[in-house]
């Protein structure tokens, strides 16, 4: 006979400080991730889990590094599986690693675990906003959040100091300190400012930036595709400026996050607006920027103007066909909590716990973190809607074009409205 009774063994399992009932044999959750590059701190975490949760085991399978062979892998899979729910055959996977921008989808398609009545309130709390606003949608949580990245201006510290110059605050700024630098350095394969100019997610995310610092959105509040054309075309104006005015080389039209990172990395560049991972690269032994790297907010339009950056990172969710509910949700809750965080944060990722950004062990192997927890408190998420991805993919040909400069900024909104008010019609 079992000394506990099912219900009081799943509230120890969801409080975390447990371990599940005792069974005949292990239950197996296959935990589906994108690959982690250096040192991998999976096995480590399931190893941890495991010890804590005797009667499950956890299988690991890693997913390839490319988001959109990881989005077309899942949804895949989970269609397939969603005619079967309730019955024993499922996707061939528990719990799962998900981009911020798929939480919505994946929810209103009905493959995720609602996660709301197995937690604690304000367990979500403990991180950033902005992760955890990607984790809801329709007032549930669906995800928790997991590792996170933003949006930031990295600069050559040691080239402003040389020429009595602070971290730009604004567009103007930013122009001036190419303008001061390059003519002071006379090197003429020193860029200015690089940014992410391809047609990829990585533009959606600039043109996000810049439509924020303009004062506007890509989504209004009623459901309405760049509500203020103006502002929007001043944003995507702003995009070309910089190419125009030779603040930034034309080669970023087509260049993506590693491109722009690696031309910083070597040397250069002057400005970089990159994500979070790009600093432990430039920390690495023998990095021609070592030592000499600055992080500051994104430029704003204009001096004392917004500058969020937009996040990026994973959240971790629950296959709502897993066989075993409980100790999916359980696995995803440890790999969420701070025990797993801190692990994470000592790896090649950054955690979504604001706490651990001022841990003094942390901070020791990661000075920088500090700073990011700065930066992270102001970034914005991108927009939490099922549609996001079908917005993102009709925007960019729009963005790109106004890039390149084969359209005006105002005929890029226009079109762009027309395009996607179309398309989300059909969702409606």
């Amino acid at each position: 006979m079992r000394v506990l009774s099912l219900a009081a063994a799943a509230l120890l399992l969801f409080a975390g400080c447990g371990s599940e009932p005792v069974r005949d044999a292990p239950v197996t959750v296959v935990f589906k991730h994108a690959r982690m590059f250096g040192d991998d701190p999976v096995p480590r975490l399931v190893a941890a889990f495991e010890r804590r949760h005797p009667g499950v085991r956890v299988k690991t399978e890693a997913l390839g590094a490319s988001s959109d062979e990881q989005h077309q892998f899942f949804v895949i899979n989970l269609e397939g599986s969603a005619g079967s729910l309730g019955r024993s055959r499922g996707p061939g996977f528990d719990v799962m690693m998900l981009d911020v921008i798929w939480v919505p989808e994946f929810a209103r398609a009905g493959w995720l675990l609602d996660l709301t009545p197995s937690l604690a309130p304000g367990e979500l709390d403990a991180h950033f906003p902005a992760a955890a606003e990607s984790a809801r949608w329709n007032g549930r949580v669906w995800a928790l959040p997991w590792n996170f990245n933003a949006g930031v201006l990295y600069y050559r510290a040691d080239l402003l100091a040389r020429h009595g110059l602070a971290p730009p605050r604004s567009d103007a700024e930013l122009a001036r300190a190419v303008k001061i630098i390059r003519a002071a350095e006379r090197d003429s394969k020193l860029d200015g400012f690089v940014w992410q100019g391809k047609q990829y997610e990585g533009l959606t995310c600039n043109a996000l930036e810049a439509l924020w610092a303009s004062g506007t959105t890509l989504l209004g509040a009623g459901g309405d595709v760049l509500p203020d054309t103006g502002r929007a075309a001043d944003a995507l104006a702003r995009l070309r400026g910089w190419i125009a005015d030779g603040t930034s080389p034309s080669w970023v039209s087509a260049a993506d996050e590693e491109l722009t990172r690696r031309a910083f990395g070597d040397g250069r560049a002057i400005f970089l607006r990159n994500w979070f991972y790009a600093m432990d690269l430039f920390d690495e032994p023998g990095t021609p920027v070592r030592g000499k790297v600055g992080i500051a907010p994104l430029p704003a339009r204009a001096a004392g103007g917004p500058s969020p950056g937009s996040t990026g990172g994973s959240l971790l969710g629950v296959s709502r066909a897993t066989r075993h509910p409980e100790a999916a949700i359980a696995l995803a809750r440890f790999l969420a909590g701070e025990e797993a965080q801190r692990v994470l944060a000592g790896g090649s990722v950054l955690p979504t716990r604001v706490a651990l950004y001022d841990d003094p062990a942390l901070v020791a192997k990661r000075p920088h973190m500090p700073r990011f927890r700065e930066l992270a408190l102001a970034a914005r998420p991108r927009p939490v809607t099922p549609a996001y991805l079908m917005l993102s993919t009709s925007l960019q040909p729009e963005l790109s074009a106004v890039v390149v400069g084969v359209k005006t900024p105002e005929r890029a909104v226009a079109d762009a409205r027309r395009q996607l008010a179309y398309a989300l019609a059909g969702l409606r």
